[in-house]
């Protein structure tokens, strides 16, 4: 009696566990059925990707967006910086102008001709940021550019080479760290275009300028 009843105990126990086992099985078939094509396991949020950062996808080549605040700090440097490089730009281009009406040394005139013609072409550029910026353009120079121009209308022949020569010099070491630290603080990528542009530009002049300085004995101090 007592192995009739273990025989029958095994039995059931078998028999349940079939069935389970079943069950299990017939359940994952209709889930199958139900989604075909799903995956048999799930996607880890780390393998989900978002728009922009697809493998392979260069930072160049994901759309511009920007949320810098038009009046902000960073905005604001901007601005500024862009408002003195055309003020900058409309004092070299007019020193350039007088130092062609003054000026007999052909160094020195070549030279006036190059400040006219590039800071005409780089300030053209910078008028399209100044648009982008919001910033208008200044209709004059600075009053320091204007203090220059006087003092520099008052000299003739050598006196005004040497004075035009010395300025130039000092103007264009300056420029060259101001861009410098422009391109350094900017995340604006037109901007941040230009300014690369008028640094190599100014680094040109500066060596040319000094070059002519050396040549006729004048001394710029840094």
């Amino acid at each position: 009696m007592k192995t009739n009843s273990q025989m029958l105990t095994r039995l059931v126990c078998r028999s349940s566990l079939v069935l389970a086992t079943a069950g299990v099985i017939s359940v994952a078939s209709a889930t199958a059925q139900m989604n075909p094509g799903m995956p048999s396991q799930p996607t880890s949020p780390t393998q989900q990707t978002t728009p922009g950062s697809q493998p392979g996808t260069s930072p160049m080549d994901r759309p511009l967006t920007t949320n810098q605040d038009p009046n902000g700090p960073a905005a604001m440097m901007d601005k500024a910086f862009v408002r003195e490089a055309l003020e900058g730009g409309m004092a070299e281009v007019q020193l350039g102008q007088l130092a062609l009406e003054k000026s007999s040394n052909p160094d020195v005139k070549q030279f006036a001709q190059k400040m006219v013609d590039d800071h005409t072409k780089l300030g053209s550029e910078m008028k399209q940021v100044a648009q982008q910026l919001g910033v208008k353009p200044p209709d004059k120079p600075s009053s320091k550019a204007k203090s220059t121009m006087t003092k520099l209308q008052a000299l003739n022949g050598d006196a005004f080479d040497k004075a035009y020569i010395k300025d130039m010099v000092k103007d264009h070491q300056q420029d060259k760290k101001e861009f410098k630290q422009a391109g350094l603080n900017t995340s604006n990528p037109a901007l941040k275009d230009v300014i690369s542009q008028g640094a190599q530009m100014i680094g040109q002049h500066l060596q040319l300028i000094e070059q002519i300085a050396q040549k006729n004995n004048v001394v710029a101090s840094k």
